[in-house]
């Protein structure tokens, strides 16, 4: 394989004869964020006296409110005097509804083993997103768009594989964003780069690791193990062993459980997001603009028959959104673009990999292929 063409790694584009192999959608909460800040409690007895016979529930309410400061914005509405006296009475309940929803949400996809800490740490999950953010999509020099997207390409395919987990992709495209910004890299070396960031988050994510001979082998011996041992350290301390991310994968799965999407919504929109993986421009919105912008998107492209319990569990989950309606449009006509094109382009494993009955041939649907529909998209209003 040459190192920067990446020309042989054609065979791995037959997905179809993957051992059929059904993993948990979700991990557990461990390794998802970086480490919580400890909140001790103060010293005395005035402040122990009034901790006592006070609930768990009070105290959570205490440390987490609903409020934008924790970067959970409950209260969607905002022009309050047009909505009727229901919808008023139903925007006054959100918050309260909000957090027994997200606690009821994480349980069920097994995000914690106890539901006292559920909001807690759905907090820790909104206020996690904003580390290491980017401020800009450019790249350095000579990397361009265009070769960071064969690249991510060639690492999906390598991550389908080795069956690692999703959160391992999510969490190994953050480190490989990051480190072409922060770990002076050459050309010759990107595809090394790139491996060493799947590695790294396999080391993060999975129980079961691949051998270094492997993963060079997967580059055709183009590099050695000490090269890659080599990559490996200049990554760690170019991001200061700093490996937290938390991915857009867990606030889509968790919004869509709060809407109580139906399965196929849910696979398209989990094709659409990983689709702004290749997206060069994507990397500077939060996971949870992203998250929402592809379920939105899958919403209208699915259109499927709206239903009051499904509108009203929609509004629930949309009183949790960040950055403006503009943000949000932007993200879904870049998803709507990528979405067109799909099965066109040169690049196109996530399209196959999202072409398989398991996946509800999501990427076939008959509405992705109408370029004019999905750019034309209206003004959002929810």
């Amino acid at each position: 394989m040459a190192q920067i063409g990446f020309c042989d790694a054609k065979p791995l584009l037959d997905l179809h004869k993957k051992a059929e192999e059904k993993r948990p959608p979700l991990r557990t909460w461990a390794n998802a964020c970086g480490p919580r800040d400890l909140r001790h409690p103060p010293e005395g007895a005035e402040h122990r006296a009034g901790l006592k016979g006070e609930g768990v529930q009070c105290r959570w309410d205490r440390r987490l409110p609903v409020s934008t400061s924790d970067c959970i914005n409950a209260g969607y509405y905002d022009n309050v005097g047009l909505l009727s006296e229901a919808d008023c009475r139903l925007a006054s309940l959100v918050p309260s509804l909000l957090r027994h929803e997200v606690e009821k949400a994480m349980e069920k996809l097994d995000l914690t083993w106890d539901r006292a800490y559920a909001w807690d740490m759905f907090g820790d999950m909104m206020r996690n997103q904003y580390r290491n953010t980017f401020s800009s999509s450019e790249l350095p020099k000579p990397f361009t768009d265009t070769t960071r997207t064969v690249l991510v390409d060639w690492l999906i395919q390598v991550h389908e594989v080795l069956h690692f987990q999703d959160e391992t992709l999510y969490l190994a495209i953050n480190l490989m964003n990051r480190g072409l910004r922060q770990v002076m890299v050459s050309t010759a070396n990107l595809q090394l780069l790139g491996v060493v960031c799947l590695f790294l988050a396999a080391k993060k994510e999975e129980c079961l690791l691949p051998e270094v001979s492997e993963l060079c082998y997967l580059m055709d011996n183009g590099y050695t193990k000490k090269q890659l041992l080599r990559m490996e350290r200049r990554v760690l301390c170019g991001l200061q062993f700093d490996l937290s991310h938390c991915p857009p994968l867990h606030f889509l799965l968790l919004t869509a459980t709060i809407a109580r999407c139906s399965a196929k919504v849910v696979w398209m929109a989990r094709y659409l997001l990983e689709l702004s993986l290749l997206e060069g421009q994507c990397v500077v919105f939060l996971p949870m603009q992203l998250a929402g912008a592809a379920l939105c998107l899958a919403r209208r492209v699915l259109q499927e028959p709206p239903t009051p319990d499904g509108d009203t569990a929609w509004c629930i989950a949309s009183s949790v959104h960040i950055g403006s309606e503009t943000a949000l449009l932007r993200i879904m006509h870049i998803l709507a673009g990528a979405a067109t094109t799909a099965h066109s382009q040169e690049n196109r494993t996530t399209f196959l990999k999202y072409s398989t009955a398991g996946t509800m041939q999501v990427s076939s649907h008959p509405a992705l292929q109408s370029a004019s529909c999905l750019l034309a998209l209206p003004p959002l209003h929810t």
